[in-house]
């Protein structure tokens, strides 16, 4: 069984007894992007996220959890709590990446973290789902939520396609699948959404502590 069908199959387990049958009316893939844009453009928000990646090859599979914090356009703060701690952090243009365990900060551009589907970069930009995807309405339900699937418009062998399940009542994304060319899959859930927040704009920089290793990212080996 490929590693689609598996997920398509824990994701029908998952969807609570009696929300299969739907009585929202079916929207078209514009009106379900014009909904969901008015949500995540209009507010500052936070979720606590649950994170598993499977490499299919190898068989290998990890989790990790935390707490999100969006400021639109384009500001995130990923603080990961397990299984340990880290904070990935983007004001838009800069990315700092702290490992305290390491005793580690890596310096980079969001640009090459964050860009066309990557990370879930455009949770911070929902506009970015017009310009870099196609977009399609899948015929397969999941429960009460719309199921999107994103195709890249510029193809890479890191992001094969995105799978996107958006609530049908409220509009909200749950779950993000991110698919690569070897059909490893990364999935988020957003849990506990909380909206109407007010962010500072130094929330979204990092102060490097003293004594901390720095590396770039974008640094060339010598």
């Amino acid at each position: 069984m490929s590693l689609k069908a598996i997920t398509i199959l824990i994701l029908i387990f998952m969807i609570p007894a009696g929300v299969y049958s739907a009585d929202t009316k079916d929207l078209t893939v514009d009106q379900i992007l014009e909904r969901v844009e008015a949500i995540y453009t209009a507010s500052e928000f936070s979720a606590q996220f649950i994170q598993a990646s499977t490499i299919k090859a190898m068989d290998i599979s990890d989790s990790a959890s935390g707490k999100l914090f969006i400021k639109y356009p384009g500001k995130m703060k990923w603080e990961y709590q397990e299984p340990e701690i880290q904070i990935i952090t983007t004001d838009g243009d800069q990315l700092w990446m702290y490992r305290p365990a390491d005793n580690q900060v890596m310096l980079g551009k969001a640009s090459s973290f964050f860009s066309q589907g990557k990370g879930a970069g455009f949770l911070s930009d929902i506009r970015l789902l017009r310009k870099d995807f196609e977009i399609i309405l899948e015929d397969i339900r999941f429960g009460d939520y719309y199921n999107l699937k994103l195709v890249p418009r510029e193809q890479s062998w890191d992001i094969a396609y995105v799978q996107l399940l958006v609530s049908r009542k409220t509009f909200r994304i749950a779950q993000v699948f991110t698919y690569n060319a070897y059909e490893d899959v990364t999935r988020i859930e957003l849990k506990d959404l909380t909206f109407n927040q007010t962010f500072g704009e130094d929330f979204f920089t990092f102060q490097i502590p003293a004594g901390v290793d720095v590396l770039r990212l974008d640094e060339t080996p010598q």
